[in-house]
């Protein structure tokens, strides 16, 4: 897995928009949709439903998903800034 996507993935999850989430991180809305398809295919399975009206939903191993993107995104926040306390 690769922290980017999971970053991403987090974003859409709060959001439930790939568009709102590709304003917040200021990226292009295919590149949303590009890092969520590696994701998935990464986990070998579907994280969001795409609905026709623009919306998404976490699917049940999306929600499974999130609790693990946000602890492993949160320490890797709280070693960059233990490394950098230090200067």
């Amino acid at each position: 897995m690769d922290l980017q996507r999971l970053r991403t993935f987090r974003e859409v999850a709060r959001e439930l928009s790939f568009t709102r989430a590709a304003r917040n991180l200021h990226y292009s809305q295919p590149t949303i949709t590009a890092q969520i398809k590696g994701l998935e295919e990464a986990v070998g399975t579907p994280l969001f439903v795409r609905r026709g009206n623009r919306a998404v939903e976490l699917t049940s191993a999306g929600a499974r998903l999130c609790p693990y993107a946000d602890r492993i995104l949160d320490l890797v926040e709280a070693a960059h800034t233990e490394l950098h306390a230090g200067r």
